[in-house]
């Protein structure tokens, strides 16, 4: 992953970045005059994305435009409509959305797939482990995900959530290096620049101080739901998980493209890079809900860098449950690291000092090879 603290440019962002996260609004990409949905606006983006995978960069699309497109194939007005009517609107028009996109991707040979998630499935450790490793599962298979919130669902969410944050939940979730918000404004100004002629673009927000947040504005479509004041929400969830990120004019046919050409935007710097930011995350913000004592095999094993495997496990204490964070310790009983488990404290101790071959005889499923994952695990000091 890289690092974030040099960036001078929005080109140096992409172009150093190896996971990136696209997020695309609803006013972009739905086509009030057809109804439908902006094809060859997508075409165009498709074309950044395949560029940015041929270069070996992850990507992941989030996308709005479900209940935009669900209202006009349900008939339903423009303007208010009823919550129930915005969740059959949803149902109806993720299809279209998630079609859609398959098939402008398809087109440069990208494969895709669709994520439905909900702020619980990124907030709730249980449910942010499962979604992670989908997401990192379908990106070493070259598959771009396409996540969308489940509004076919929620009910809050609909009314006051928004994709911005969203995209930065997952962001945060994937350890993802940058987040581009592709908007209709190219940037952070002092002011909307849609009524204020004199407002000044900002190139660069180092941090997002309370006269930052001052600068957001609203909404200014029926299909949006999300404001300047709901991306610098979105930046502030980036940068404390150590991503950059990018808000941009995503109106031209190749967005990503025209910040190669020299199209403004404005970037929000984090201090931290991913990893760091979620060692930091599990060490220092997470209590531990119990601790397993490991094995010198498995002490040289997790100073190496790697996993830890129930092979090395000798004893199990506490009660947790898979996602909560426990202290791993030596024989001797100090505490050497801290991580999220994929299993309960039940589960531990069957599974432990034993090979995964066993693990559906043992637990009744066929789990993760490990108890905690290196990517989830950080050494103490």
């Amino acid at each position: 992953m890289m690092q974030n603290q040099n960036l001078t440019s929005p080109l140096d962002a992409l172009d150093t970045a190896k996971r990136i996260v696209i997020k695309v609004g609803s006013a972009l990409l739905f086509d009030e005059a057809s109804g439908g949905a902006k094809q060859d606006w997508m075409q165009g983006l498709a074309r950044d994305i395949s560029a940015l995978q041929a270069s070996g960069k992850d990507v992941i699309l989030v996308s709005s435009g479900s209940i935009a497109l669900g209202r006009r194939l349900l008939g339903l007005p423009l303007g208010r409509i009823r919550l129930e009517e915005k969740q059959a609107a949803a149902a109806a028009g993720q299809v279209a959305l998630v079609q859609a996109w398959s098939d402008v991707l398809a087109k440069h040979d990208l494969k895709s797939a669709q994520i439905l998630l909900a702020p619980d499935d990124t907030e709730t450790r249980r449910r942010h482990l499962n979604a992670r490793a989908t997401m990192n599962t379908l990106l070493a298979l070259n598959v771009i995900p396409v996540v969308n919130e489940n509004d076919t669902i929620t009910t809050y969410e609909i009314r006051y959530g928004d994709n911005d944050r969203l995209a930065a939940r997952v962001a945060g979730m994937v350890g993802a290096d940058l987040l581009v918000l592709l908007s209709d404004v190219d940037g952070l100004y002092t002011a909307s620049p849609h009524r204020n002629p004199d407002a000044r673009h900002i190139e660069h927000i180092e941090q997002i101080t309370t006269d930052i947040l001052a600068m957001g504005g609203g909404t200014d479509t029926d299909f949006a739901s999300g404001g300047m004041a709901t991306k610098l929400a979105a930046a502030q969830l980036a940068t404390q998980a150590g991503v950059t990120m990018m808000i941009c004019d995503g109106r031209a046919e190749q967005p990503l493209s025209a910040l190669r050409s020299g199209a403004k935007s404005s970037l929000f710097h984090a201090k931290l890079n991913p990893m760091a930011a979620r060692q930091n995350w599990i060490a220092g913000t997470l209590d531990p809900k119990g601790s397993v004592s490991v094995d010198a095999g498995a002490l040289k094993a997790l100073q190496a860098g790697k996993s830890l495997l129930p092979a090395g496990i000798i004893s199990v204490s506490g009660q947790f449950e898979r996602g909560d964070v426990i202290s791993v310790e030596s024989a001797s009983g100090e505490e050497i690291a801290r991580g999220l488990t994929h299993y309960s404290h039940a589960e531990t101790d069957r599974i432990k000092g034993q090979k995964s071959a066993a693990f559906q005889q043992l637990v009744g499923f066929e789990g993760r090879a490990e108890l905690i994952h290196a990517d989830d695990l950080v050494l103490l000091d």
